[in-house]
């Protein structure tokens, strides 16, 4: 009887084993392939995807802080869609659309649109280049409301 379970085990264990070594069903090539981010346009540079002009470049930058304004808080920020034109900071801080400003921790200022958003904080494309942000850098921005 102990035999007999012997050779059972031992049999069971070989079948296991041709059914290991049978090659794998081939897998189309785009279900294993990285996922790409997506892109807006080959070769397409921060320049011109930014539709800013440069006169609404030099307001953001020129305004100065209103008499009234509040801090919000602190939050880091990532860059925003390139597809959304604009100078403007999506924030869980921002509760209603307004006016305001940002400003980064070596002292660099723009204003901004205020959006109300979820999730971490994005930043415009015209803004991070005004503030002279690499468009990977993740800064830690102060938000003022006005």
């Amino acid at each position: 009887m102990q035999k007999a379970l012997i050779l059972m085990s031992v049999a069971l264990g070989l079948s296991g084993c041709a059914l290991m070594k049978q090659p794998a069903a081939a897998v189309p090539e785009a279900a294993v392939a990285p996922m790409a981010r997506p892109v807006i346009g080959a070769g397409a540079s921060a320049s011109t995807l930014d539709q800013t002009t440069a006169a609404e470049r030099a307001a953001a930058v020129a305004a100065k802080p209103a008499g009234g304004e509040r801090a919000l808080g602190s939050a880091v920020v990532a860059l925003g869609s390139p597809a959304e034109q604009g100078l403007w900071v999506k924030s869980p801080l921002v509760v209603a659309k307004g006016k305001g400003r940002v400003v980064t921790q070596s002292g660099a200022s723009v204003a901004v649109d205020l959006l109300p958003g979820t999730g971490s904080a994005s930043l415009s494309l015209a803004a991070f280049r005004e503030l002279g942000l690499g468009p990977t850098d993740l800064p830690e921005v102060t938000i003022y409301a006005e």
